[in-house]
């Protein structure tokens, strides 16, 4: 059972905005080793430097309450799991295709499970790389072994999304991915046509099955397509594995913002509104990485689209850097603000490194402010096709050991618990302040405590299901924790 820290004491400061249930994610980059591995890894050493400093992340992010990954799982052509169809990065051991001693994916999703965090494999789509990214997969790479799926443009390669091909061939990585693995969800980026999409080289694709259509709408059909069988084929392995996007951050021209520039539906040929209106999307991360008036509109836009699923703002941490925008702290913290104000389920920062770098202050203002207080993942009460929660669990046991207190409890099984606490004899269960820790995958707790000091607890706990569907809570239990036994 690893040792979780907390800091109890009385709230100060002013009275501030504190969700039970809000999503806080961040975006673990693979590619070019950006965010994780930052050293490829040859020898004994180095597989344990590079697996600890993934821990290092995670620790740094569960300080702050993040509660979801979404890690880069495909990033151009490769993969960082264990695949009979791509190659494995080569971030890893300094080569592709060349293993590192261990399966990242599989330890990534661990170590979250760990930390009360839920770990979402995120997909880059349709690049597959330059020319000597191509190059250094060889054979292995899918412009080698599928030509026919692959087109040239602007000196890179894409998957066609016209044909037909294209979807069974990106059907094949989700189905390992979620036969394989522990994956609490499967995310699409980069699922769009490219830049520059008017020269797009798919004019043969386009004569052979376009059936009539304009090619704008034959576009966005093509992405339709592959969404609706995607989630389908996704329910149909495991039901509770959520599927969501990654859009562009401008919905698009029409309605309350007809002057914007590179959108979603126009320019990139995205419908996402088809997408959540089939029901064929669990959350919506749109990508509104933009200030003032190229965000504010947009927010508003995506909650009328996403109706009951999850909308969680895309938010660019990575702005706040000199070379990358030089955005001021207040720029994404207003931002923040007006998303909850608004009712988004919350907000997930592009990229990891930038929030744990503490880039202006980022990691200090959301550790200490914004996500002062752990919060439940909302449920998803769509995906469930049952409604009933589980059984509420036993009561919490409380045992004292050297330095704090061991809180055990007996639950149904396959369940993940939150565990309540309050410095009185009774707890405020809607309150985000009286959550002690969640999304706990084991049936006990350890409370550092202070042994010079002397406090009431009153301890209960809940059970969730797959689909966050929470319990009854226990019955309480009340513990007078003192230096001296009694």
């Amino acid at each position: 059972m690893m040792l979780w820290c907390l800091c109890i004491g009385a709230a100060t400061g002013a009275e501030d905005e504190y969700p039970k249930q809000e999503i806080r994610a961040v975006w673990l980059t693979t590619i070019y080793g950006l965010d994780w591995p930052t050293r490829t890894a040859t020898d004994w050493d180095g597989r344990e430097r590079q697996k600890q400093e993934l821990r290092n992340i995670l620790d740094r992010l569960h300080e702050a309450n993040f509660n979801t990954v979404f890690v880069q799982t495909r990033l151009r052509g490769d993969v960082i799991y264990r695949s009979k169809i791509e190659p494995l990065s080569a971030v890893f051991a300094g080569s592709c295709g060349q293993w590192p001693g261990y399966d990242p994916l599989a330890f990534v999703i661990e170590e979250c499970h760990k930390r009360g965090m839920e770990c979402h494999a995120f997909f880059v789509t349709f690049p597959v790389g330059t020319e000597k990214m191509v190059r250094e997969q060889g054979g292995s790479s899918v412009v080698r072994r599928h030509p026919e799926l692959c087109l040239q443009h602007h000196g890179s390669w894409y998957l066609d999304p016209g044909q037909p091909g294209t979807t069974d061939y990106l059907l094949s990585l989700v189905d390992e991915v979620v036969r394989n693995y522990d994956i609490d969800g499967i995310q699409f980026d980069y699922i769009r046509y490219p830049e520059n999409a008017a020269t797009f080289p798919d004019k043969d694709s386009y004569q052979r099955y376009g059936r009539g259509q304009r090619l704008s709408d034959w576009r966005r059909e093509n992405i339709n397509r592959l969404m609706s069988r995607i989630h389908d084929r996704v329910k149909q392995l495991k039901p509770w594995v959520q599927v969501s996007s990654s859009p562009l951050g401008k919905y698009s021209k029409s309605g309350r913002t007809p002057n914007a520039k590179w959108t979603a539906y126009e320019d990139v040929f995205q419908d996402p509104k088809a997408w959540l209106q089939a029901g064929k999307q669990d959350m919506i991360v749109p990508m509104m990485y933009y200030r003032r008036s190229d965000f504010y509109p947009f927010v508003s836009t995506w909650l009328e689209q996403s109706g009951q699923r999850n909308m969680v703002a895309g938010l660019g941490a990575y702005r706040l850097s000199r070379g990358e925008g030089d955005w001021n702290l207040s720029d994404i913290s207003d931002q923040i603000v007006y998303v909850r104000k608004q009712g988004g389920k919350g907000c997930a920062f592009f990229r990891a490194g930038f929030v744990i770098g503490n880039e202006k202050g980022l990691y200090n203002e959301l550790k200490n402010r914004f996500f002062k207080y752990p919060a439940q993942l909302p449920p998803l009460t769509w995906m469930s096709t049952t409604p009933a929660a589980p059984c509420e669990p036993q009561e919490v046991h409380v045992t004292r050991e050297r330095g704090g207190l061991r809180l055990r409890w007996e639950g149904a099984p396959d369940c993940i618990y939150t565990l309540y606490y309050a410095q009185a004899d009774s707890i405020d269960l809607a309150s985000a302040r009286s959550i002690l820790a969640t999304g706990i995958r084991a049936n006990e707790w350890f409370l550092p405590i202070n042994a010079d000091a002397e406090r009431e607890y009153t301890f209960c706990v809940t059970a969730s299901n797959r689909y966050r569907i929470e319990s009854r809570p226990s019955r309480s239990t009340y513990y007078y924790f003192s230096r001296y036994d009694k």
